[in-house]
């Protein structure tokens, strides 16, 4: 079941935020990632089955780790250790981009898959860094 959401601006982040999600469940950025993860694991079906435990494997386990450092982060109500984990998953986003264009590379994924994919994991990225901007004025506030 997708949770398909337009994209909030920087400003409703923080205001979203700033309520503080009583779970995980509840943030956008969550909710997003979580709907990268089954076409980036319908798309990786079809690679030949030598690259199952390489490539395959590298991008199904960067795609889940980026909701996962979401929850935890968030779970940890601290706005230092989300921030930590807000930026692993954004870490992983990236390394997912870069082993996506290389399954472009060696033909397992259409161009047309990949821009697909792209698509959402830039608007992904989007969020992520708007989130993890917002929490560091925040951070940056509340110290004297």
């Amino acid at each position: 079941m997708s949770t398909e959401l337009p994209v909030p601006s920087t400003e409703s982040l923080v205001v979203s935020y700033c309520a503080m999600a009583q779970h995980f469940k509840d943030l956008v950025a969550w909710r997003k990632a979580m709907d990268l993860v089954n076409p980036v694991y319908d798309a990786t079906d079809r690679f030949p089955r030598r690259e199952m435990y390489s490539l395959t494997d590298q991008i199904r386990r960067a795609a889940v780790s980026i909701p996962s450092n979401i929850a935890e982060g968030q779970a940890h109500y601290s706005n230092r250790e989300f921030l930590h984990f807000l930026r692993h998953s954004r870490g992983s986003l990236a390394e997912l981009e870069t082993q996506l264009l290389i399954a472009q590379r060696r033909n397992y994924l259409s161009e047309s898959d990949t821009a697909r994919l792209l698509k959402q994991a830039d608007e992904l990225t989007r969020i992520l860094s708007g989130l993890i901007n917002s929490l560091r004025e925040r951070e940056g506030s509340s110290n004297p």
